[in-house]
């Protein structure tokens, strides 16, 4: 006796009324992103932190944050107080992080230890595989916040599905204070404050003028329009020095920052030439090969004399002032 084979799963029966038993759906195989979103909604890591032709540079970074998170930094040192980050985090990953935890006024180094620590319970919580330098981004040197938000934009493109998002009205409207470098303050939307401060200053002149030329009747009609177009070109001169202060301070702290981006160059330019000078009997061929990588210069540029003087002794040049 014997008995039929039973039915497999994935062929329809014959008399299925079902469209959808009778479709074999094929396997396709699925982007990182659709991974991500299917497996707990885990974020995809990345590793890679080298210098490739995706890398941006400093200034394509602002404008990014800047762009993303409706902001006005003008120095990379200012992500060390780690608000964008978390705003970041919120975008990519929604309901991983408390922004009502985030203090958006931090001005002070423990207020920004606080945001990273929101920031690394949201990396944990998404299982992001990265450990935050905590304690060296929130000194504000361009090196460290450089390299650091170099490897949240790879992991922001890996991870970022499109959806829009509006920064401002997560953060409730509330404004970032700017920090401050060097005694200088560093100004973001500060603008119409000051422009409104501008009539203050040029109105009281007009009640100078006017008494002392009222006697005359026939002329009265005619001085009144003086004051006007004095009080005007005043404003509008006094427009235009503030804008140009403005102008000053941030050409000043860029000046400073790649002040700060040569000299910490030229140190590690420095290290390695006392390292070839300490091993120069070892291999003398490869330490005379980065000796002259190290000196070479381009085409009508000729190096100061005293160079390695003044790198020693920087307190020379300024006594023969």
């Amino acid at each position: 006796m014997t008995s039929s084979p039973l039915p497999l799963p994935i062929h329809p029966r014959s008399g299925s009324s079902s469209p959808d038993e009778s479709k074999i759906i094929p396997f396709r195989k699925r982007t990182a992103r659709q991974v991500r979103s299917s497996s707990c909604g885990m974020a995809v890591n990345v590793y890679s932190t080298s210098v490739t032709s995706e890398n941006l540079s400093r200034h394509d970074m602002l404008a990014w944050v800047n762009d993303s998170m409706q902001l006005s930094c003008v120095k990379i040192e200012q992500l060390c107080s780690g608000i964008s980050y978390c705003q970041f985090m919120d975008m990519l990953f929604p309901g991983c992080i408390v922004l009502k935890k985030v203090k958006f006024q931090a001005k002070l180094e423990h207020e920004y230890i606080h945001n990273f620590k929101v920031l690394q319970a949201a990396f944990k919580k998404m299982n992001v595989d990265k450990i935050i330098p905590v304690e060296r981004l929130v000194k504000g040197k361009f090196q460290d916040n450089f390299e650091f938000v170099q490897w949240f934009k790879k992991f922001f493109d890996a991870n970022y599905d499109g959806k829009e998002y509006d920064p401002v009205l997560a953060r409730q409207g509330q404004d970032i204070i700017p920090q401050t470098f060097g005694g200088e303050q560093i100004y973001s939307k500060s603008k119409k404050p000051i422009g409104t401060a501008v009539p203050q200053r040029t109105s009281p002149t007009t009640p100078k003028v006017a008494p002392s030329r009222t006697p005359h009747v026939p002329l009265s009609t005619g001085m009144r329009k003086t004051p006007h177009v004095a009080r005007n070109g005043a404003s509008d001169a006094d427009a235009q020095i503030i804008e140009l202060n403005q102008q000053l301070m941030e050409l000043k702290l860029t000046v400073d920052g790649l002040e700060k981006e040569r000299d910490f160059y030229f140190s590690k330019l420095r290290d390695i030439e006392l390292i070839c000078q300490e091993h120069e009997s070892d291999n003398p061929i490869v330490i005379q090969k980065i000796v002259e990588i190290l000196y070479a210069t381009e085409d009508g540029f000729a190096p100061p004399e005293d160079e390695e003087v003044d790198v020693n002794n920087p307190e020379d040049d300024q006594d023969e002032y």
